[in-house]
């Protein structure tokens, strides 16, 4: 019979072992063949989150359910071979949710005194902090490297005696040579002076004075590919350790050249700058921030009546009206604190004042320009005297185009009721087929003439209010219904405001008319009672409009353009509205026209 193995007991008084073992720097776990903790030290305890005497009698899977999947397979091996598993890395969460753990784990078999592998010894040695600022050193140096072979300037790292350490990308670049053809060589044997042996002389004479703590600074010049040359601003600065010892020497370099052509394009641009600021159309003028004039163009000089040396160093003020001149000081200050190109006046009419004492209307934009001197405003100028009196005969166009539109609406709309008048006079000595037909007729006219009146009481010519046009058409049409005694009601639904334009309101509001006056008609015969819907709503597919009746039905034999002149008219008027027409049969009849409107209606 195997005999167990003999384990440390934590509510035994201290052995020597229990001792040894609760002092090691690493972690230390003795577990039964069923992988139950049977003893672990306080470091083991710190790593995995659990104390001591939580673990005795506990499973790996329970203690740690985050990281057993990776530590199981490797204690059963050890269990099935009885051969020790050495430097193993580990890893997975601990007891505490969110902290994932590393261990460098040795796991050895336990034997008893048959030599059987009774248990097994683990000695885990958490290395998530070693290995974490490893990689963070790592990280550091990459980021480090990669923020030197970025830099524009030259750079690199000697010893004392001028031996290359390390170079970043751009000189090796600007040269054509590689890092290992210039690291562990003397920096001025390097070739970047392979054809000046001045300058070799020179960088030599300076390394030497740099291992003494003397910074060094001068022009020279470098070797580039192609037999290229470049002028640098070279500085070989000494770096101290805390005895003030000279352990390194920093050579750096920067390209006058484009330091240069760099100074050149800024003159350029002031250059063009100030071409562009004089020929400006408009007036331009920089102040600072106590709002003294610092340049002004000829534009001011043309619109103020100036002269420029008449304007330079004197206060903005002197452009403004008085009235103006008070508040000026508090609004420069607030433009100061929150600076932004902006409008000056927003919505206001601003006035200029001219050196003559006249005023003339004006729109100022802002812009800040940051200087050496602090920050400063360029205000445009622009003289809309021109302007206004264009907008002003514009508006004046437009209100006599306006009166001409109103007075074009209200002549139709009265020519259309003398026409419907004249239809209704006609009727009265007409058959009676004859006055069906002149009635009809009449109602189409009243259909049009309403849009007409509509336009003309809104004074808005671009689009008709669908959902007010039917209010007005349904009253009228139930009126003339009701003179004929029918005991059928109309009753209107408008969920949503839909327009359309004055070409598709004419056929919109005529099919209205048909349909309703359809089924006035023809869905109650015999004096029957009953009811007319009409519904207008807006749906994912456009506007929908519904005319619907509780009558007898359109028989089977009628389709769309068959039957009565009315009906004909109806597919003809859905395609002049652009719209799509299905009729539902069944207790009644259902006329469902969906179109797509222009907008809401205002």
């Amino acid at each position: 019979m195997r005999r167990s193995i003999s384990l440390p007991d934590p509510s035994a008084p201290d052995t020597l072992l229990t001792q040894v073992l609760a002092a090691l720097p690493v972690g230390v776990a003795i577990l039964d063949p069923a992988l139950r903790f049977r003893y672990v030290n306080a470091e083991l305890a710190r790593s995995t989150g659990v104390a001591p005497a939580d673990h005795l009698g506990q499973t790996l899977d329970t203690v740690l359910p985050g990281a057993a999947p990776a530590i199981r397979p490797l204690l059963q091996r050890v269990l099935d071979s009885g051969e020790a598993l050495t430097g193993q890395l580990v890893a997975g969460e601990s007891a505490v949710p969110g902290h994932r753990r590393q261990w460098h784990a040795d796991y050895r078999p336990l034997r008893d005194d048959d030599g059987a592998v009774a248990g097994l010894l683990a000695v885990m040695r958490d290395v998530t902090e070693q290995r974490e600022a490893s990689r963070a050193a790592q990280e550091n140096e990459r980021q480090l490297r990669g923020i030197l072979d970025n830099l524009p300037a030259y750079v690199g790292l000697l010893t004392p005696d001028g031996t290359v350490l390390e170079v970043n990308r751009p000189p090796l670049e600007a040269a054509g040579l590689r890092r290992e053809d210039v690291c562990g060589r003397k920096f001025w044997e390097t070739g970047w002076w392979r054809d000046d042996p001045q300058a070799r002389r020179q960088i030599e004479a300076a390394t030497q004075r740099a291992a003494q703590g003397e910074l060094q600074r001068f022009d020279t010049e470098l070797s580039l590919a192609g037999d290229a040359r470049t002028a640098i601003d070279f500085t070989l600065a000494p770096l101290f350790d805390d005895q003030g010892t000279v352990t390194h020497l920093i050579p750096s370099g920067i390209d006058i050249t484009a330091r240069r052509a760099g100074e050149a394009a800024l003159r350029l641009s002031e250059q063009r700058f100030r071409q562009v600021v004089e020929n400006a159309p408009d007036g331009l003028a920089m102040v600072d921030e106590q709002g003294q004039i610092l340049l002004v163009n000829a534009g001011i000089e043309r619109m103020f009546l100036y002269r420029r040396d008449q304007l330079i160093g004197r206060n903005v003020m002197v452009l403004m009206p008085e009235r103006y001149r008070a508040a000026h000081p508090a609004l420069m200050a607030g433009f100061m604190r929150e600076p932004s190109a902006r409008d000056m006046a927003g919505r206001r009419e601003l006035f200029a004042l001219r050196s003559d004492g006249s005023e003339f209307p004006v729109e100022i934009g802002l812009n800040p320009v940051s200087s050496e001197g602090g920050m400063r405003v360029l205000a445009t100028i622009v003289d809309v005297t021109r302007r206004k009196a264009d907008q002003a005969e514009l508006e004046r166009a437009l209100a006599e185009k306006t009166a001409l539109l109103q007075e074009v609406h209200h002549r139709v709309k009265n020519n259309l009721q003398v026409i419907s008048s004249l239809l209704s006079l006609q009727s009265r000595s007409a058959s009676d087929e004859a006055r069906r037909a002149l009635a009809e007729s009449q109602s189409r006219v009243k259909a049009m003439a309403l849009i007409h009146q509509l336009l003309y009481e809104r004074h808005d010519f671009s689009q008709v209010d669908i959902g007010l046009y039917l209010k007005r058409l349904c009253r009228l049409l139930q009126d003339t219904q009701h003179k004929h005694g029918a005991p059928v009601t109309l009753h209107l639904a408008v969920q949503h405001d839909v327009a359309l334009d004055l070409q598709r309101a004419v056929p919109c509001g005529l099919l209205i008319n048909e349909l309703v006056t359809n089924a006035y008609k023809h869905a109650f015969p015999a004096g029957r009672a009953g009811r007319i819907d009409v519904q207008l709503a807006l749906g994912p597919d456009g506007a929908r409009l519904v005319v619907g009746d509780d009558g007898i039905g359109l028989p089977d034999d009628i389709e769309q353009g068959g039957g009565s002149l009315g009906f004909q008219l109806i597919p003809l008027l859905v395609d002049q509205l652009g719209g799509q027409l299905a009729i539902e049969r069944g207790d009644g009849t259902r006329f469902v026209v969906t179109f797509q409107p222009d907008g809401e209606a205002s």
